[in-house]
């Protein structure tokens, strides 16, 4: 006699039980759920059903979901002085109560890249705890930044001495104008760039949003520009996207937003725009809970990637149905 199993035909010898049959298939009949003639079977009625000539059966199982057919985008990696990365997230280390605190705050946060300031030593206890006991250095990138310095000299000589300490040569320079704005004095700022770069220095460089001194630092051959979304530690969120989105526009390095972001929707706005990352500190260490928003930044970063990358809608003056109209009752 012969039945269809699942599309194929098969040929038995004679009558079988359900139970049975399935066994000879080597199918354990407890895992599986089978149509007979368009009939379920119940499970507990298989040792009660007779197979009979002409039967067709469909057999299922159940597989992981759609593992044969869904295919995975690949990594969006972006690549900073030669190294790729995955996450588009760079943050600071300092302002958190402790360097408990601070590692679970970078764990959740994904970030592959953390800045890290240049202070002397404590010999009067040089037992007390450092960042390298909560920060692996040899799983994170730490980047080696010129905070508190106000002229050339400072920042060369910070920077000079971090490599000194760690071998590190990729580092963010940054050079305040004064104590009040934080804002980046470019004066000095393209000075000590050029020291930098002519010492084999690869440098990220926090910048003024403009345009003009963003592509001098790039042709002197900075790796990375950083232009600031507001004043730092204000939490102002992005002031200026026209320019920022030009100095995306024109350089051939990555640009990423570097102080001002307060909120998700701040980190969110920076990526839509088509940075290729954002740069952040006293927005997740002063956050009331610096671990959540630590997750929230990356989810903000990753959901504006996405947004810059799908494209958005284009804005339009007046309203536009999204229901056809044609066909109204």
């Amino acid at each position: 006699m012969q039945i269809t199993v699942n599309g194929e035909l098969k040929t038995i010898g004679s009558p079988e039980r359900l139970d049975s049959f399935l066994e000879s298939l080597g199918l354990d009949p407890t895992k599986v759920a089978v149509e007979r003639n368009l009939e379920i079977v119940p499970k507990s009625t298989f040792a009660d059903v007779t197979l009979e000539d002409g039967d067709k059966l469909e057999i299922v199982h159940f597989i992981g979901g759609g593992l044969e057919t869904v295919t995975q985008e690949p990594r969006d990696t972006w690549t900073l002085a030669g190294k790729q990365y995955s996450s588009r997230l760079i943050v600071g280390t300092g302002k958190y109560k402790d360097f408990e605190e601070t590692a679970k705050a970078v764990e959740a946060s994904g970030a592959e890249i953390v800045t890290v300031a240049v202070r002397r030593v404590n010999v009067s206890d040089p037992n007390q705890p450092m960042l390298v006991d909560y920060l692996d250095p040899k799983k994170i990138t730490y980047l080696p930044n010129t905070a508190g310095c106000f002229d050339a000299q400072s920042a060369l000589r910070t920077l000079r001495l971090a490599r000194e300490a760690g071998g590190w040569d990729l580092v963010k320079l940054e050079v305040l104008g004064d104590q009040k704005t934080l804002y980046p004095n470019m004066q000095e700022t393209f000075i000590a760039a050029e020291e930098l770069i002519r010492d084999g220095f690869k440098v990220m460089v926090y910048c003024s949003d403009d345009p003009i001194a963003a592509r001098k630092l790039e042709d002197m051959g900075c790796v990375a520009i950083m232009p600031l979304g507001a004043p730092i530690g204000s939490g102002l969120g992005i002031q200026n996207p026209v320019q920022i989105r030009l100095m995306i526009e024109q350089a051939s390095v990555p640009v990423l937003v570097d102080a001002g972001v307060g909120t998700a929707s701040d980190a969110a706005v920076a990526m839509e725009l088509g940075c290729d990352g954002v740069l952040m500190n006293t927005a997740i260490a002063e956050a009331k809970d610096p671990i959540k928003m630590a997750r929230a930044m990356k989810l903000a970063v990753e959901s504006g990637r996405l947004a810059y990358q799908a494209g958005r809608m284009p804005k339009k003056r007046y309203a536009d149905p999204s229901s056809p109209l044609s066909g109204l009752i």
